[in-house]
Order: structure tokens, then C-alpha cells, then sequence
């Protein structure tokens, strides 16, 4: 049996053993869903949200692009949050890029790339603003790995400075912006501790929508 065809046996046994569990559990997710935390992650096939975190159907909403990114030309990745942000409420915002992200090692080769051009200048704009820290590293793996680090950060603030997320920081405090990286080498999920309070304040002046006059 190819992986095509095992895919519907193996969704029949989840479907089981979930009713196994809950017999209920269909009827419960056909309610609707309240989610906690909007993930925005790479389309990566070695990455997969749920799996990594341990969630539940229901309790994370999810979004993949390649690279993670939000960018500000980008309405799928803008619709996600500010779907998150007004209609979902959630708590938190979360951007996870992970090490030896191929998207990031393509931005970073001179080579045109067609269609993915565009997509992939954004991550080459959070080099260009990153430059002197970056040609100090002469790892190329250990260079990758940072940008990867770098761009999660720009995205980050890319989430605050979009229109729907100043309204409700005015509103309630949220919600709140986190960026994390997964080592696939490692398995191990890391929390960058990105300061989106400091963040704030230093580009409030230039990206201030009004939302908080």
C-alpha cells in the first residue's frame, strides 16, 4: 500500500480511537473551535505544529507559509490574524521558524528563483537589515541558523505593526507575540524571549496607526 492509500486507513483508526475515547469527540469539534494560540509556522514536512506542541484539536489555529512569514503585502497571512485577533480571540500569537530552514538558505543564494522571488526578498530585507552581524559569522550553518532566528523577530514585529493587532493591545493588553524556533537536530522547541514591549516602543513613532490616540 503507497502512502497515498494509507493515509484513509490511517484516518479511519484515528477516527476510532478518538471515539474510543470520547464518543462525543465529533459532535464536540462540529460546535466550533476556541482557540488559545494563532501558530504561524514554515510549511516545512519535517515540522508539524500539533505534533511538536502536543495540542488538541481545538486549542491551536494554525497557519504555514514558507519561511513563516507575514508579510506586510501578503492578505492569506494578514486575513489569518486578523481572523485570530477579532473573530477568535486568541491569547497568544506565535511565530515558529525552525533551523535549516530551506526557504532561508534559497533567499540567501544568488540565483533568480522565479515566482518565488518576492516571497523570498522579505527574508533578504531582514538580512540586509541584520548585515554586520551577519558576515561576522563565518559558519554558513551557524549564519542560516541565526537569520532563521533574526527573521522570526521581523515577523514578530510585522504581527505588531498591523492595524488589528494595535487595536486590541489598546483594548486589552493583547494578544500577546511570541517567537520560537524548533531545532529539528534536537527536537527541542525554543522560546526567543523577543521583548515585543521594547519592540513596541521603539516603532510606535513611525508605525502608530492611530489606534492608540
Amino acid at each position: 500500500m503507497d502512502l497515498y492509500q494509507q493515509i484513509f486507513e490511517n484516518n479511519k483508526k484515528w477516527i476510532a480511537d478518538k471515539k474510543a475515547t470520547n464518543k462525543e469527540f465529533f459532535t464536540q469539534l462540529a460546535e466550533g473551535q476556541n482557540p488559545d494560540i494563532l501558530y504561524i509556522g514554515c510549511s516545512d514536512s519535517r515540522v508539524t505544529a500539533e505534533e511538536m506542541t502536543g495540542v488538541a484539536p481545538g486549542q491551536m489555529f494554525v497557519h504555514r507559509n514558507v519561511a513563516n512569514l507575514v508579510p506586510n503585502n501578503d492578505n492569506n497571512s494578514a486575513s489569518v490574524v486578523l481572523y485570530a485577533v477579532n473573530h477568535l480571540k486568541v491569547k497568544q500569537i506565535v511565530v515558529c521558524g525552525h533551523y535549516f530552514c530551506g526557504g532561508i538558505k534559497a533567499a540567501m543564494q544568488a540565483q533568480d528563483l522565479g515566482i518565488l522571488n518576492p516571497w523570498l526578498r522579505s527574508i533578504r530585507d531582514v538580512y540586509r537589515t541584520h548585515k554586520t552581524e551577519l558576515n561576522q559569522i563565518q559558519d554558513e550553518n551557524i549564519k542560516y541558523n541565526r537569520l532563521v532566528e533574526l527573521n522570526v523577530q521581523e515577523q514578530c514585529i510585522n504581527i505588531v505593526k498591523m492595524a488589528c493587532w494595535q487595536k486590541s493591545f489598546l483594548t486589552n493588553g493583547g494578544p500577546e507575540v511570541h517567537g520560537w524556533v524548533f531545532d529539528v537536530e534536537s527536537g527541542e522547541l525554543i522560546d526567543l524571549k523577543i521583548d515585543i514591549d521594547t519592540i513596541l516602543e521603539d516603532i510606535r513613532e513611525i508605525y502608530d496607526l492611530g489606534t492608540t490616540k
